[in-house]
């Protein structure tokens, strides 16, 4: 007997999708929908990711946030708008130009305060982290950077995020293309890597979720 593997989502039905799902801000449609019109909009996380995010935020009771990837910002204010009023979230990129119409936003948000924005490479922030003492410190992080560096960040986030925390991993599908053998580009190929890896992994228990362009929840044990 067959089962339905997955609904297939219609334009119509994502629109449904989106309306029976928490409601986006107005400042969070507006954000999206400016990062929509960039040449690089297509990696903005979309909005039912972000939700999500906003409710494993607000499920495990997540106080302190990392995230490394921001561009626009949209997904750092989804979480910082879930947030409890004394929480904090790094975000971590190296975009100055993107960045600046994250602030823009963030302030707008009112939840700037909230947001400590590192403009360097990951890796070096992440490594900074760790030679301060922060490991063990962060309750969630997000991972949606340049792919070919995944392995390291994933890494570096094991050992920042307490145990019990919570690891996102995007765009672990890869558009379908980790699934086409004759694809042998660098970024399909840290993705692939690090998919294998994690089912693997006794450091993590892990849920992979076909939202948007794939999504890895990684729970450290």
């Amino acid at each position: 007997m067959s089962t339905i593997k997955q609904t297939p989502i219609s334009d119509r039905l994502y629109a449904y999708l989106l309306s029976v799902s928490l409601p986006e801000s107005e400042l969070q449609l507006q954000l999206r929908q400016e990062t929509a019109q960039m040449p690089m909009g297509m990696m903005q996380i979309a909005p039912d990711q972000g939700a999500l995010m906003a409710f494993l935020v607000r499920l495990t009771g997540a106080k302190t946030y990392l995230e490394v990837g921001t561009f626009t910002g949209y997904s750092t204010l989804c979480v910082a708008l879930a947030l409890p009023p004394d929480g904090c979230a790094i975000a971590c990129d190296v975009s100055e130009e993107y960045t600046a119409i994250a602030r823009r936003y963030w302030e707008k948000a009112g939840v700037a305060n909230k947001i400590s924005l590192r403009l360097a490479p990951a890796i070096a922030t992440l490594d900074q982290l760790l030679a301060e003492g922060q490991a063990n410190a962060f309750d969630f992080a997000f991972i949606d950077a340049d792919k070919t560096n995944y392995d390291g960040y994933y890494e570096r986030a094991l050992q920042l995020v307490r145990p019990g925390g919570l690891i996102a991993i995007d765009n672990v599908l890869w558009g379908g293309q980790v699934a086409d053998p004759a694809n042998q580009d660098p970024d399909t190929l840290a993705i692939r890597a690090l998919n294998a890896k994690l089912p693997r992994d006794q450091r993590v228990s892990i849920c992979v979720l076909p939202i948007s362009d794939g999504l890895t929840l990684a729970l450290k044990r």
